[in-house]
């Protein structure tokens, strides 16, 4: 037997846990459920590791680890350092100044200074 509630619209117990949110298999209503929710707001921190798997937070200074090409502009260059790193969410996780112009980089690409 599954530890999931019941289903809230038909009360029926076949219920699974689907990614975030809590389904049922017999009508297929699906809705969030109290612990995810109370989960997501505890841990609102952001994880962040660099090419090295150094654990990275906000305020660190990093290291370009290759060449990098910036649509519009120039390249930036190995070894270029980023002082005062922002954490943030979404697919470039580093948002950071390199010579006064500010990038929206992936952790991969960066190593801890």
């Amino acid at each position: 037997m599954s530890n999931f509630p019941p289903c809230p619209q038909c009360t029926l117990e076949n219920t699974y846990h689907d990614g975030e949110q809590l389904v049922c298999a017999d009508c297929g209503y699906e809705w969030q459920s109290e612990t995810n929710d109370n989960t997501e707001t505890d841990s609102d921190e952001i994880i962040v590791k660099d090419s090295n798997g150094n654990l990275l937070k906000a305020g660190d200074d990093v290291i370009l680890i290759r060449d990098l090409k910036v649509k519009g502009s120039a390249t930036l260059k190995k070894g270029a350092k980023a002082k005062n790193i922002r954490l943030v969410r979404g697919d470039h996780e580093v948002d950071c100044k390199i010579d006064g112009i500010s990038y929206l980089l992936k952790a991969m690409y960066l190593k801890k200074a």
